[in-house]
């Protein structure tokens, strides 16, 4: 067998030694006689596992004792939805951050059940940045303050938490979760889906603050409903068990390699090389503003476009795997997550100094 680097932007690469693990306990979880993905969710060795994962993604980013933390389905689109639903709370306005497609994708779920304003927009500039946050407008009377923490087309990350001017701060951090460290308690509602850092695809997580709880929209199905969720235990219906227990490995991982701290300071280095590596030629070239660069996902593009195939494809045969741009943008993309490890960032920019030698 020969694993490749996967540059995919989600469902992502994970980490080997938790593939391993689970290829180890795929006929059978402990002592028990069967598979995590044949287990009962309400048998005392998933509830287990539950029980473990929820105390672990705690313990990692330091969730308050006041915060729920839920398991949920329908990825981060179904919180487009669930965020409105949940805490407009009696109010009809919300506002939102715009800073690349999927904000964009937030903002029109949102306006299904509120009036949205844009606090602050960067789509004139083709989401290259990230608007200065004395420019925002923000509506006190908004019911919260929404934004996309790192936009995984475009390669634009916030690099601080914003002020949300009083208003409940919500967050949509699927690609950058557990990749820096943050304060938790800054926030009204944190969701992510898991495909990206946390595990596969089919498992979001959410983070809510209690107080916000129990103010859903008249007629909002159970399911919707974060008040529900929290008090069955995000187990409404049949969750998504083996999703559960392999988000929970990846945590295990994520402690074993020294915590969020030390997994910061390599996705420091990682993005840093793959950014040097491209601002040191005038073949490559990165078009977002470099105080907003994402750590997470570094588009680039080549002199000439017409080479772009041929690097995706001789990367492919190099086993540099899933570089080609978003479809509705286009240009190059390596995505490189926790799980990407720093000989994959190394590899990559070998790899291109190669290309640029051979077409430049």
């Amino acid at each position: 067998m020969s694993r490749v680097f996967n540059f995919s932007p989600g469902p992502s690469m994970l980490p080997e030694p938790v593939l391993r693990k689970a290829q180890q306990e795929m006929l059978e979880y402990g002592t028990c006689g069967m598979s995590v993905m044949e287990m009962s969710h309400r048998g005392k060795d998933f509830m287990a596992i539950a029980t473990k994962t929820e105390a672990d993604l705690r313990a990692l980013m330091g969730v308050p004792e006041n915060y729920k933390v839920l398991f949920l389905q329908g990825g981060a689109t179904s919180q487009f939805a669930m965020v409105p639903i949940n805490l407009l709370r009696g109010k009809t306005k919300a506002c939102y951050v715009q800073t690349g497609l999927w904000s964009e994708k937030a903002v029109a779920e949102a306006k299904r059940f509120a009036e949205v304003g844009i606090a602050a927009s960067s789509k004139e500039g083709n989401y290259m940045s990230i608007p200065r946050r004395t420019d925002w407008v923000v509506d006190p009377d908004a019911a919260y303050l929404h934004y996309t923490s790192n936009e995984t087309i475009g390669g634009v990350e916030f690099q601080e938490i914003p002020d949300a001017a009083g208003l409940p701060l919500v967050c949509d951090m699927s690609s950058n979760i557990l990749s820096r460290a943050i304060d938790v308690s800054r926030f009204a509602v944190i969701y992510a889906g898991a495909q990206k850092n946390l595990g596969p695809a089919g498992i979001t997580v959410v983070i809510v603050r209690e107080d916000l709880l129990g103010q859903a929209l008249a007629h909002t199905p159970s399911l919707f409903d974060y008040r529900v969720q929290a008090d069955q235990g995000s187990m409404l219906n049949t969750p998504p068990t083996y999703n559960w227990y392999l988000l929970g490995l990846v945590l295990e991982w994520i402690k074993e390699q020294g915590g969020v701290a030390s997994i910061e300071q390599r996705n420091i280095r990682k993005a840093s090389r793959l950014y040097d590596a491209i601002d040191a030629s005038d073949f490559y070239s990165n078009p977002v503003a470099p105080e907003a660069r994402s750590r997470m996902n570094v588009p680039f593009r080549l002199r000439e476009a017409s080479l772009e195939k041929p690097f995706a494809q001789e990367a492919r045969e190099a086993g540099l795997v899933t570089l080609e741009g978003h479809r509705s943008v286009g240009g190059l993309r390596a995505s490189i997550y926790n799980a990407m490890p720093e000989a994959g960032v190394d590899a990559l920019i070998a790899f291109m100094a190669d290309f640029e030698r051979r077409h430049g």
